[in-house]
């Protein structure tokens, strides 16, 4: 990885991500609303909604409120850089575990009880999805020998048929990161689920719309972890890893509409007995053998 892979690769990633996350999340809203006996909205309409919201004057709490928002946006594009440019996958997760801090930080920061506690939640989430997001990185090393993301593209076989295990924790904890259902104990985009919206509560405008940019960001980024699971050296693999990808998306959108939320222990109690069987056991057979 030099640094201009990754400076090329975070630009193409800023331009091409909010594009696809835009269209996934408008897919998301249309399939949502035909799985409850409704129409729903146009597949454009997340991008109809982020573009009134930058229209709008600038509001907000306080100075440091759009600063950490800023720098969680910044941090998650380049994350998917570091990624998408073949990167150190390690260095991926920590920079994306980075944004997330710093977006708990830009609730904290607003004083709003509301946002205090989606900022709890959300910290909370983080504590169950970390010990898994860390265990994939391990796992994937373990099987490709590198922490290169690029080390797949020369992969005999793909890392799925060494880390089936991790990948079943990762599917696991990808609906706390994607905020689905029944894990989106610290805000939600269902209007059911939420009279006011946790961490965004005292967020609006310019300031909002980068959120949701950022979260289309990150769509697309754990979408690649999925994915990078089914490359290896034979270039129609990449075919098969975007087909992979859109299946686990719509999954994960069926299991949004059809799960009720939990409680945040039974959450983190899941959570960290999948990392400790799945996670654990995957990388003690790879060690061993």
């Amino acid at each position: 990885m030099t640094l201009l892979s990754v400076l090329v690769g975070t630009v193409a990633f800023a331009i091409l991500a909010p594009v696809i996350g835009c269209f996934l999340a408008g897919v998301d809203r249309k399939v949502s609303a035909r799985m409850q006996g409704r129409v729903g909205p146009s597949i454009m309409q997340p991008y109809w909604d982020v573009r009134k919201l930058l229209s709008k004057e600038r509001a907000t709490v306080n100075d440091v409120e759009g600063v950490y928002v800023t720098l969680a946006l910044v941090l998650a594009v380049l994350s998917g850089g570091i990624f998408f440019s073949g990167g150190n996958l390690l260095l991926c997760v920590f920079v994306i575990t980075l944004s997330s801090l710093f977006f708990i930080i830009a609730a904290y920061s607003t004083r709003s009880p509301y946002a205090e506690v989606g900022a709890n939640r959300e910290t909370v989430q983080v504590m169950a999805y970390e010990p898994m997001v860390l265990l994939f990185a391990v796992g994937v090393y373990l099987a490709l020998g590198t922490f290169s993301v690029s080390g797949v593209l020369d992969a005999q076989v793909p890392a799925i048929c060494q880390t089936f295990l991790i990948f079943f924790g990762l599917l696991f904890i990808l609906t706390i990161k994607l905020r689905k259902s029944p894990f989106d104990i610290s805000m939600s985009h269902h209007a059911h689920q939420e009279i006011v919206r946790g961490m965004t509560t005292e967020m609006s405008g310019p300031t909002l719309a980068k959120v949701e940019i950022m979260h289309w960001c990150e769509n697309v980024l754990f979408l690649g972890w999925v994915g990078m699971f089914f490359v290896w050296s034979n270039p129609l693999s990449l075919i098969l890893a975007l087909v992979v990808a859109v299946a686990v998306y719509f999954l994960e959108i069926w299991i949004d509409n059809n799960f009720a939320r939990v409680k945040w222990q039974a959450m983190l109690k899941w959570s960290w007995v999948i990392a400790l069987v799945a996670g654990g056991v995957n990388i003690a057979a790879l060690m061993i053998l």
